[in-house]
């Protein structure tokens, strides 16, 4: 793994890195501007599977980050990537929107539900319990079952509501399969976006807000991990598990020239309190 000043592609997560609830994090434009200045090769990656690219890039730019949709990698592009290496021209029976639908379609895939080749389960606001039925029965037929990512609850104003991750738990527990997930923390969405960027292990970082997901699956992917603090971890968090990034930051703003230097873990101190 590089050292940060070896490191010539990165990898980003989104949310709690660069943008906190629609509005842009202290740094985020500027770094996101500094790797175009200095020519490297960059994605900014989210497990959301409901948006195309160009939807997320319209949003981010309503927040004050400019991030045009080819330097987006979402699960459900991982998705349609892995799917189409597995089986090029396939079918599936999807649950979800635009993002995975969209995606599955520019890789070649038939939307069907007559006996497809897989059964993909992405991030919706409109579970069917229908379509639920449906995805159940054609598993039990024979269909491969995918989902896009494994989070359990997403967030909204009202407080949690279920996400991909607790649809596929159902589906497991109705026909005793467990799905193949391509997202975070499968080190596998790591691997495709760096593929797209033409990137090597040995020289890219991945910043990310989550111990069980971002830093993880860095890791498992031989990446340079840095976590930062502006989104859901605290030294709490980090103390929960048995591994540990690289280095642990305020936040981006910490990675752009000029600002303070962070210290990183193996100097054993954190900041008292995360940039919010």
């Amino acid at each position: 793994m590089a050292k940060r000043d070896e490191i010539e592609c990165w990898l980003t997560d989104m949310d709690g890195v660069l943008v906190h609830e629609n509005k842009p994090l202290p740094g985020a434009s500027q770094l996101l501007q500094q790797w175009r200045d200095q020519g490297k090769p960059f994605l900014v990656l989210t497990n959301n599977s409901i948006f195309t690219p160009r939807d997320l890039s319209a949003r981010l730019k309503a927040s004050g980050l400019d991030v045009p949709e080819e330097f987006l990698w979402t699960s459900a592009l991982a998705t349609a990537d892995f799917l189409a290496s597995q089986s090029p021209g396939g079918s599936a029976f999807v649950i979800g929107e635009a993002g995975i639908t969209t995606a599955l379609h520019e890789a070649g895939f038939v939307m069907t539900d007559t006996s497809p080749d897989y059964v993909v389960i992405g991030e919706t606001r409109n579970y069917s319990f229908e379509a639920i039925t449906r995805a159940i029965r054609l598993i039990l037929a024979g269909a491969r079952f995918i989902v896009t990512n494994p989070d359990a609850t997403g967030p909204s104003a009202e407080g949690p509501m279920p996400a991909t991750g607790a649809v596929a738990a159902l589906i497991t527990k109705a026909t005793g399969m467990e799905p193949y997930v391509v997202g975070k923390p499968n080190p596998m969405m790591f691997r495709s976006a760096m593929n797209k960027i033409g990137a090597h292990s040995e020289n890219t970082g991945m910043i990310g807000d989550r111990m069980d997901t971002d830093i993880v699956a860095g890791i498992e992917a031989g990446l340079h991990t840095i976590l930062v603090l502006t989104g859901i971890s605290d030294q709490a968090e980090i103390d929960r598990y048995p591994f540990r990034p690289d280095e642990i930051l305020n936040g981006v703003i910490d990675l752009v020239d000029g600002e303070p230097f962070a210290v990183g873990i193996d100097d054993n101190l954190m900041p008292e309190e995360p940039v919010v």
